[in-house]
C-alpha cells in the first residue's frame, strides 16, 4: 500500500501562518561557519549580523501551484538593515524569535541556489548587510 498523505491549502496555510507569526519583531541572523544539522542544536560561528524583522514579520501564507505540486508561501515584509556586527564569511541563517533566543528555523547562505542568497558571503564590520527579499515556502 503507498504513502500519500495530502494536506488542505487551509491546513498548510494555518501551518505557515503559525510559524511566521513566531517571528514577530524577531531577527534574521547570519552566521559563519557551518550549518548546525537541525534547527535543535545551538548556534556556532559568529554571529555577523542581525537583522531585526517587523511587528508582522510575514505575509499570510498563499496557496499556488498544480495539483500534486502545491506550495503555499509567506513573504515577509520589510527586513530592517543593519551594520555588520563582526567580519567574517557567511556560513548560515537563523531565524529567531524576539527574545533573540529561539530558533524558529535555519538555513544555508549562498551567492546562489541557496535558502538566502547574499550578494556576497564576506562581511565587513560596519558595512551594511541588507535582505531585500525573503520567502518561507511549504509544500503541501
Amino acid at each position: 500500500m503507498a504513502n500519500n498523505p495530502f494536506f488542505s491549502d487551509a491546513t498548510i496555510i494555518a501551518d505557515v501562518n503559525a510559524v511566521t507569526a513566531l517571528l514577530a519583531t524577531g531577527f534574521l541572523e547570519i552566521w559563519s561557519g557551518a550549518q548546525p544539522g537541525d534547527a535543535n542544536q545551538a548556534l556556532t560561528g559568529t554571529k555577523l549580523a542581525k537583522l531585526a524583522l517587523s511587528a508582522t514579520a510575514f505575509g499570510a501564507g498563499v496557496a499556488s501551484g498544480a495539483t500534486g505540486s502545491r506550495l503555499v508561501t509567506a513573504t515577509a515584509n520589510s527586513i530592517t538593515s543593519s551594520a555588520a556586527l563582526a567580519t567574517g564569511t557567511a556560513g548560515y541563517f537563523a531565524l529567531m524569535k524576539a527574545d533573540d533566543t529561539t530558533i524558529v528555523a535555519m538555513g544555508s547562505v549562498g551567492t546562489s541556489s541557496a535558502d538566502l542568497n547574499l550578494n556576497t558571503l564576506s562581511l565587513v564590520s560596519g558595512g551594511t548587510v541588507a535582505v531585500t527579499a525573503f520567502t518561507i515556502t511549504q509544500v503541501e
